[in-house]
């Protein structure tokens, strides 16, 4: 699944060129994870006015609203002019006068949702219960030590579960756990202040890193330029089970937490 770096790669590769744009037309596929939710004409001749990032939503704002786009489990953004004939896995194209906006989905788990405002019912469901952007100031240490106090949960579940800190996803908590010497599987109550501020920063240092780095195409991603990732080259334990630590040489071990696979080193991450 595109996780935050991914999202945010994706809306640096396409933002300042589809700024400005009119659209034209809009072209719909077979039914993604939500439907549409407008008159795809009602967006005819709306101009394109910017595109953001909310955890792993990019925000095109238009004229008159918002389209909400999740890319789900394996869908990619591509965007320019001259792209080749849409094919069976392409369920949404944005004509614009500055190129075309196609979403590729084969597993279609992704969504293209409108909304009038973000302030709007159906912009708010999917947006409210996010939490802090780990990339801006509002993330702060004593704050996030202070919620992590309340929770007895995995470590590593909470910050899958988004609701303290959004976009740290399955690569880039294993990441960050290991840059910070915690063990995935200690509880979020139990963890110091100081273990705290560790892994705040390197929550941050991790995801800044993968944003340079295009991202990590594990499987198919790549940005709205057709580019792939590389950040799954360095890493330290993501995907790395058997092998030796970078750091100490002791096999990387692997464990399955609420269906997901954790990879960490017995030796650097304390529990």
């Amino acid at each position: 699944m595109p996780e935050l770096p991914e999202v945010e790669v994706t809306r640096l590769s396409f933002a300042s060129a589809i700024a400005g744009a009119r659209i034209e037309n809009l072209r719909l596929g077979r039914p993604l994870r939500w439907p549409l939710a407008c008159d795809p004409d009602s967006l005819k001749g709306q101009v394109v006015l910017g595109v953001r990032r909310r955890g792993k939503y990019l925000l095109l704002d238009v004229s008159n609203g918002l389209l909400l786009i999740h890319l789900g489990m394996s869908g990619a953004l591509a965007f320019g002019r001259g792209l080749p004939p849409s094919g069976k896995h392409d369920h949404f194209e944005l004509q614009t006068t500055h190129g075309l906006l196609r979403l590729h989905d084969p597993r279609r788990f992704g969504a293209v949702v409108y909304a009038p405002s973000e302030d709007h019912p159906r912009a708010a469901k999917l947006l409210g219960h996010l939490g802090v952007e780990p990339l801006e100031e509002g993330f702060d240490p004593r704050l996030f030590w202070q919620q992590l106090k309340k929770s007895r949960a995995p470590i590593k579940q909470v910050l899958l579960a988004g609701a303290l800190v959004v976009g740290v996803g399955n690569i880039y908590a294993s990441e960050s756990l290991f840059l910070a010497g915690i063990r995935p599987t200690v509880r979020a109550n139990r963890l110091s202040l100081a273990r705290v501020q560790r892994l705040h920063q390197a929550i941050r240092v991790v995801l800044g890193q993968a944003i340079e780095q295009g991202g990590s195409s594990l499987r198919d991603f790549s940005n709205a330029q057709g580019q792939t990732g590389y950040f799954q080259l360095q890493a330290q334990v993501y995907d790395r089970q058997g092998l030796p630590c970078r750091v100490c040489e002791q096999p990387i071990k692997r464990l399955v937490q609420g269906q997901r696979a954790t990879y960490f080193c017995p030796q650097c991450q304390k529990p």
